[in-house]
C-alpha cells in the first residue's frame, strides 16, 4: 500500500504555494481560533503532484471503463456540457443577484422546466430538489398537503417490492405508512392483488417505472385505473426514465406526480455524493402545491414567483443545483426529440443484448425482454461455495467495476446490471466474456473468487466497519 502524504512529508522540504493574500488583517476574537499550527505535511511540489497523480491512477471513473451499476445509470457525460457550465455568465452567478441581472439563467431554468414537461407529459415541474430521494420527499409532501386540503385522512402508501429502496423512507418522513405490494411470478404488479390492497385509506401508489428488475409494468393502464378509482394518486419514481425517453410520457398514462434524476437520465455527473438534481413534475390539479420560488415568464421577462397559497414551501435554500441544470439543458437541446428516443432505444438494446449473453452462466429469475437494466443471480454458483460478493470482488481483478449487488431484495444473490446506451458492443462483449470466465473459475477453482481481489492496492475490507466507523484523519505515530 502506498505511503500516506504525511509519511512522504516526514523530514521533507517544502515551499510556500499560496499567493500573498489581499485581504486586510483583522484582529478577530474567535472562540474557535486555533492555538497551534495546522501540522500539514512538509513536502515539495514535485512530490506533492506525484502523490496525487498516483492516487488518481488507482481511482475508477467513467473515463477508465464502464459502470454496469443497475439503477445508478452511470453513463458518459459529454465534455462540452462541462465547458458550458463553466461559461463566465454561469459560474459567476450568485443566488441573491437581482432578477434583472440573471435573466439568462432564469430563461434557461424556465426552458428546462418546459422541456421536462414536454418529455414527461406533465403540467408543471419544479427544479428545486437536489437529488432523487429529495424529489421523492417533495412529491410525498405534495400528496400529503393535497389530501389535507381535501380533508381526507388517507395514511397508507402502497410500495411494490420492486421499487427503489428510498421510497419507504420518503413515505414515513411525510407521515404516511408504507405497505408492501408483492410482485407476481413475472416480477410485475398483479392488478388483482393491488385491488385487494387499495382502499379508502390509500393515499398513493408509489411505483418505480420501469421497476428495479428492469421490467415495464404491462398492466399499467389497469394499475392506474384501480388507484384512481379509489381516489388515490399514482407517484412515479422516474429514476429509470432513461428507458422511456421519447417512447412513454408518464403524464399521458396517468402518473400524477413524478421525479426525475437529471444526474442519471440527462447526463450530468453522477457519483461522489453530488451534485445532483431531482426535479418533480405534477399534473394540473397539483400544480399549486409545487415548491416556491418557481420561474415564470411574463411577456419576454423571467421572474421568480415567491408565493403560492397551497405551496409546500421551499425544499432547497435557493433554486436547485444550477450547474446541473445547464448540463441537462445542453444535453436535451443537443439531442432533440429524435436523439432522446434513440437514447432509450440504445439503452434497451444494450441491456437485452447483455442479458441474453450473461444469462447463459447466471440464473435469470425473470426471463423475457427487459428495459434498460436486468437482474441475474449468482445463486447457481453457491453449489461451489461462491456468492455474488465473490463475483463482484473478482471483477476488480479484471479491471472492471462490479454491478449493483444484493438489490433488489426479491432476487436472491442479485446482480443488477445496467450497461447504458453509451457503451459500444465491444465493451459489452468484454464484460460478458469476463463474467463467463468468472463463472468457469467458480466451478474449476472457487478459491480464486473467495480470495479476490488479488491485484488491487488493498484486499477485502470490513465494509460494515468502514461505513459505521470511518477513520477520516491520519493517526500514525508520525502524526501524533
Amino acid at each position: 500500500m502506498s505511503a500516506t502524504i504525511f509519511e512522504k512529508g516526514k523530514n521533507g522540504k517544502s515551499h510556500s504555494y499560496l499567493p500573498p493574500h489581499d485581504c486586510p488583517l483583522e484582529k478577530l476574537d474567535l472562540p474557535g481560533r486555533r492555538k497551534s499550527a495546522l501540522d500539514l505535511p512538509v513536502i515539495g511540489e514535485q512530490d506533492l503532484i506525484r502523490h496525487y497523480v498516483e492516487l488518481a491512477s488507482k481511482n475508477y471513473h467513467i473515463d477508465k471503463g464502464m459502470y454496469p451499476l443497475g439503477s445508478c445509470t452511470m453513463k458518459y457525460n459529454p465534455v462540452v456540457n462541462e465547458e458550458l457550465a463553466r461559461l463566465e455568465g454561469f459560474n459567476g452567478l450568485h443566488p441573491l443577484q437581482d432578477e434583472e441581472d440573471v435573466q439568462g439563467a432564469l430563461e434557461l431554468m424556465y426552458n428546462l422546466q418546459e422541456a421536462l414537461c414536454e418529455i414527461c407529459g406533465m403540467s408543471a415541474f419544479t427544479l428545486q430538489p437536489a437529488a432523487g430521494a429529495h424529489g421523492e420527499l417533495a412529491g410525498m409532501m405534495i400528496a400529503r398537503d393535497y389530501f389535507r386540503d381535501r380533508r381526507e385522512n388517507r395514511k397508507t402508501v402502497l410500495v411494490p417490492d420492486s421499487a427503489h429502496g428510498t421510497n419507504p423512507a420518503s413515505v414515513v418522513t411525510c407521515g404516511f405508512t408504507p405497505r408492501t405490494v408483492p410482485s407476481n411470478e413475472q416480477g410485475l404488479i398483479d392488478p388483482a392483488v393491488l385491488e385487494r390492497e387499495t382502499g379508502p385509506d390509500t393515499a398513493v401508489l408509489m411505483l418505480t417505472l420501469p421497476n428495479t428488475l428492469g421490467l415495464f409494468e404491462r398492466d399499467i393502464a389497469r394499475v392506474v385505473e384501480i388507484v384512481h378509482r379509489a381516489g388515490a394518486l399514482v407517484y412515479m419514481d422516474g429514476a429509470n426514465m432513461n428507458a422511456l425517453l421519447g417512447i412513454v410520457k408518464p403524464g399521458e398514462i396517468g402518473m400524477d406526480i413524478m421525479h426525475l434524476n437529471l444526474h442519471k437520465t440527462f447526463s450530468t455527473p453522477h457519483g461522489g455524493g453530488g451534485p445532483g438534481a431531482g426535479p418533480v413534475g405534477v399534473r394540473a390539479p397539483l400544480e399549486d402545491y409545487l415548491p416556491v420560488p418557481r420561474v415564470v415568464k411574463e411577456k419576454e421577462r423571467f421572474s421568480l414567483r415567491q408565493r403560492a397559497d397551497k405551496s409546500i414551501g421551499r425544499v432547497h435554500p435557493w433554486y436547485g443545483n444550477f450547474n446541473v441544470f445547464v448540463k441537462a439543458y445542453a444535453y436535451i437541446r443537443t439531442l432533440g426529440a429524435a436523439g432522446l428516443r434513440e437514447v432509450a432505444e440504445n439503452a434497451i438494446l444494450n441491456a437485452n443484448y447483455l442479458m441474453k449473453k450473461i444469462s447463459q452462466w447466471y440464473y435469470l429469475k425473470y426471463p423475457g425482454p427487459c428495459m434498460h437494466e436486468f437482474v441475474v443471480s449468482g445463486k447457481n454458483l453457491k453449489d461451489y461455495g461462491v456468492r455474488t460478493t465473490d463475483v463482484a470482488k473478482r471483477l476488480l481483478d479484471y479491471g472492471l467495476h462490479a454491478p449493483t449487488v444484493y438489490f433488489p431484495l426479491i432476487v436472491e444473490e442479485a446482480l443488477m446490471i445496467e450497461p447504458v446506451e453509451t457503451e459500444k458492443k465491444e465493451t459489452l462483449d468484454r464484460f460478458a466474456a469476463v463474467m463467463e470466465r468468472i463463472a468457469e473459475e467458480a466451478r474449476e477453482n472457487p478459491s480464486l473468487l473467495l480470495e479476490a481481489p488479488l491485484t488491487t492496492p488493498v484486499r477485502r475490507l470490513d465494509e460494515a466497519a468502514a461505513a459505521r466507523s470511518p477513520e477520516l484523519c491520519w493517526s500514525g505515530e508520525e502524526r501524533k
